[in-house]
């Protein structure tokens, strides 16, 4: 088979090639951090090597419930179905070895009466049925058990009592995988990005949390903790050194009620790690502020907690949230279609260090917003205006009837003026 052959030289097209990659520049990405925690509160760790696993079985109930729904629907089949199976072979062996499987027993020509332990069990099926049906309680009344063999009667006891903790456990199991806490954390929801802007005189680091149910979260509570890679003095190095930062709430008991979306605000004072960070800077910051709701759910009493994490390039600077409670015929309302959307505002560039030894740059910032919302607002009105002269003046065009005539004077000198009005 031929090779096909370009009609443009393939010295042109490597020239070409090599010229288009000159004029571009060459940027290379900086390699992104891993994050602790994920956006929809997973924690982003594997635990390996572990050499003691048998730990996880003196906690059976919890390793159960931390399972995955298909191994504990299977687990809890296979309890069930093995502990059916091993008591039908104990009823198997139990009429086995009271000669309740001789068929002579129950020949017409027998002249004694047999009392078998179980009637109607004459092989494994059938012991396997009753081993269902003593388990199960069902009872139909074909196969019952006499008072013949005092073994079968303690065989009886013994499933019975096995039956009641299988039960227990995996239903158990089951309840508690169903209610579990995180269910409820799916309907807690942060913002996407976080903004650092200015409040009340200070920069202030601000998301917004939400909760799409009715029931509410009782005492809830908001922590942000900061999470960076840090090296010692002494020259060791701690790969996830948390620092907890305090949030700013006026409540004294530090509990939020989380009725409506709430944007949660952190100071940044001198207490803060975010103290010494400016714009430029936080791109360059390798670090990541790991935000946790914890409170109690209304409905079942169970508490709960709702994790989300956000890195430096989540958190825009200069920007805050649009409000989105309205009050509609006296009832708040909550437009969700707005929680993450950020406007942008007047704010320093410096660190919050820098803005505490120069007040003045906050004031400079904002005449220079005042001034350029001023500018703006002329810009705006002049060009509404050329816009309404434009529009008049074409509609003159159009409709010849809207142009005035010419009308002309006469002077007693009899001398003729015309002037247009």
């Amino acid at each position: 088979m031929l090779a096909r052959k370009s009609i443009i030289p393939e010295e042109y097209v490597l020239a070409r090639i090599a010229a288009e990659n000159l004029r571009k520049p060459r940027i290379r990405d900086r390699p992104r951090k891993a994050r602790f925690i994920a956006k929809n509160g997973a924690c982003n760790l594997a635990h390996k090597n572990i050499r003691e696993q048998g730990r996880f079985l003196q906690d059976i109930f919890t390793t159960l419930v931390d399972l995955k729904w298909r191994h504990t629907l299977v687990i809890f089949t296979m309890s069930f179905l093995c502990s059916w199976l091993l008591f039908a072979m104990m009823w198997w062996l139990v009429a086995f070895a009271h000669g309740d499987m001789d068929p002579s027993t129950e020949s017409p020509t027998n002249s004694t009466k047999w009392t078998p332990c179980v009637t109607c069990v004459r092989s494994f099926t059938s012991a396997f049925l009753f081993s269902i049906e003593v388990q199960v309680t069902i009872g139909f009344g074909g196969r019952m058990m006499t008072e013949e063999c005092p073994l079968a009667i303690t065989v009886l006891i013994l499933q019975n009592i096995v039956g009641l903790i299988i039960n227990a456990v995996m239903l158990g199991c089951i309840f508690m995988k169903t209610a579990q806490a995180h269910r409820r954390a799916e309907t807690l929801i942060f913002s996407r990005q976080a903004v650092i802007a200015v409040r009340n005189g200070k920069l202030c680091f601000m998301f917004r949390v939400g909760d799409l149910r009715k029931s509410m979260i009782i005492s809830a509570s908001v922590r942000i903790q900061v999470v960076r890679k840090t090296t010692t003095p002494e020259g060791e190095v701690i790969p996830i050194h948390q620092v907890d930062i305090p949030v700013d709430n006026p409540i004294e008991s530090n509990n939020i009620f989380l009725v409506a979306p709430l944007i949660i605000c952190h100071v940044i004072d001198k207490r803060s790690p975010l103290y010494d960070i400016s714009a430029a800077d936080l791109v360059l910051q390798d670090l990541e502020l790991i935000v946790i709701l914890e409170g109690v759910v209304e409905t079942t009493g169970i508490t709960t907690q709702a994790r989300t994490s956000y890195i430096a390039e989540e958190i825009l600077w200069g920007h805050r949230f649009v409000p989105i409670v309205t009050e509609e015929e006296g009832v708040y309302a909550v437009d969700y279609s707005k929680f993450g959307n950020t406007v942008k505002v007047a704010a320093p560039r410096c660190s919050a260090r820098e803005l505490d030894e120069k007040p003045s740059i906050l004031i400079q910032t904002l005449q220079k917003s005042e001034l350029s919302h001023q500018n703006s607002l002329r810009k705006r009105n002049s060009m509404r205006r050329n816009n309404s002269i434009r529009r008049s003046n074409s509609m003159r065009r159009t409709n010849p009837s809207l142009i005035v005539p010419k009308v002309q004077f006469i002077t007693p000198e009899g001398s003729q003026s015309a002037s247009e009005t």
